[in-house]
């Protein structure tokens, strides 16, 4: 297998053992391995990889020389949604529900259907809390209050107290 002299073995030898990113260090260590004379399917074996992926890897160092073996950013998938409607979609979300909305609080599905009604863009639910937890949003949110209740039974229900021991409850009406 041919590999480009862009190191001596002892500076890919020092590289490998000094560096702290564990899946960097293997990819030097199996170009090493190629300049000292092994076989892919040898090198393969000796790290626990596939033939073709050491192939992979010193293809890419004969190419682009140690800084081809580093991990590129990119991967996963991109998010739907541009800048300009995240944003619109953070100043929906600061408004609350809306009475077309049908609900007193924002949950996923809510999210969900707004995101699809305004743009035309299809999220899965798990994608949609994904979504929001990287806008700055979390789960918890204060209880809601109904906006028929009656302020003043409200007060005197929390005037009540309910204190709990092992096994008898104290109520405490005052």
């Amino acid at each position: 297998m041919h590999v480009e002299l862009y190191l001596t073995t002892t500076e890919l030898k020092h590289a490998f053992r000094k560096k702290q990113d564990a899946r960097l260090s293997t990819r030097i260590r199996a170009v090493y391995l190629a300049l000292m004379g092994k076989t892919a399917p040898e090198i393969a074996t000796l790290l626990g990889f596939s033939r073709r992926t050491i192939q992979n890897w010193i293809h890419t160092y004969n190419k682009q020389g140690l800084a081809g073996l580093n991990d590129h950013s990119g991967r996963g998938l991109q998010c739907r949604l541009n800048e300009q409607q995240i944003q619109w979609l953070r100043q929906r979300i600061e408004e609350g529900p809306r009475p077309e909305d049908g609900v007193c609080v924002f949950h996923g599905k809510d999210i969900q259907r707004i995101i699809k009604r305004q743009f035309g863009v299809t999220y899965h639910i798990n994608s949609i809390y994904r979504l929001l937890r990287r806008m700055g949003y979390s789960y918890a949110s204060s209880r809601p209050e109904h906006p028929k209740g009656n302020p003043q039974e409200r007060k005197a229900f929390k005037k009540k107290s309910v204190i709990r021991s092992d096994k008898s409850v104290l109520i405490i009406l005052e």
